[in-house]
């Protein structure tokens, strides 16, 4: 029977893992981590992305804080109020809300964050760091799934991944983590020669390209594990059909909604041939907020002496 890689399960036990860290911070009489969120606009998504991570961060006993900028706030407004956030000594995480609206340079807003406060592990510095295997924060979403990965027993010593998608949020900074536990990685994208077969050949599969049930049985072996990275909403009735069997519990969400969270990889038709694969959702989106929380309890120890670089 395939092995369902249950992130949620994981982003609990990790959210538990932060939360006695901070315990054991306040009861020593240090100051509690202090995480703040800056969201720029009005975008539906960002404010429930936005919503989800301060909820989480309070729960692990963070000093939570969102930081709301109106969407037609200029660039130095922006710049200022990370600027701010940069010298307040109450805060030791920073994470920028992406994306930012139209004609704002994301590039100078994650320039702008301290790189000691950078928990998004965007900046130069942090990116730097992961390339160099230098300690820094790592992005959110590819530590989640080294960490899955882990966790779950699977061997990456000696293993071959294939990561199809080359983002600068997943793609590339995974191929990097990965690297640093001798896996052998392939880091494919729109221009691979015969993709399938790549693929095919790995241990571990990786799909990030934001395509819905893009990856399927041409794909994977029996001895794949599949790591979806993928989140999209499909609400044409003809996709859910072929995507949702008949009897899964998930249509009546459907019905309800009007549209379903699908992965990159079509999981019921792969599901039962591979060794391993993540649910969508479920896998691998519940570990980026409990990451972020990891990171942010880690800056706190280290702004305060407690941890060291």
């Amino acid at each position: 029977m395939t092995n369902i890689l249950d992130g949620a399960a994981l982003a609990t036990t990790l959210r538990a893992e932060v939360a006695e860290g901070v315990r054991e911070m306040t009861d020593a009489g240090h100051r509690r981590p202090g995480l703040a969120a800056v969201l720029v606009g009005e975008d539906p998504a960002s404010q429930v992305y936005v919503g989800s991570k301060t909820r989480l961060s309070k729960e692990a006993g963070f000093e939570s804080r969102t930081v709301r900028v109106a969407a037609d706030a200029s660039l130095d407004e922006v710049l200022r109020v990370v600027n701010d956030l940069n010298r307040d000594d109450e805060i030791d995480g920073i994470l920028v809300q992406l994306p930012l609206p139209g004609g704002l340079d994301e590039t100078r807003v994650i320039n702008s964050l301290d790189p000691a406060k950078d928990v998004d592990g965007l900046h130069p510095e942090s990116v730097g760091r992961l390339w160099l295997g230098e300690s820094g924060f790592r992005p959110a979403t590819p530590s989640g799934v080294v960490e899955l990965l882990k966790r779950n027993g699977v061997a990456l010593e000696g293993a071959t991944a294939v990561i199809v998608g080359r983002s600068n949020l997943v793609g590339k900074p995974l191929a990097a983590l990965l690297l640093e536990q001798n896996v052998t990685v392939t880091l494919c994208h729109s221009r691979t020669a015969d993709l399938p077969a790549t693929c095919r050949s790995a241990d571990i599969l990786v799909a990030a390209i934001g395509r819905p049930a893009f990856f399927g049985t041409e794909h994977v072996s029996e001895d794949s594990v599949v790591i979806d990275v993928g989140i999209n909403r499909v609400s044409d009735p003809e996709m859910v059909a072929r995507l949702i069997p008949g009897d899964s519990p998930r249509l009546s969400t459907f019905e309800t909604k009007g549209s379903l969270l699908v992965g990159d990889v079509d999981f019921h038709a792969v599901a039962d041939t591979v060794r391993a694969i993540t649910p969508v959702p479920g896998g691998v989106g519940p570990l980026t907020v409990a990451t972020l929380l990891v990171n942010t309890l880690q800056a706190a120890r280290r702004r305060q002496g407690l941890e060291t670089q």
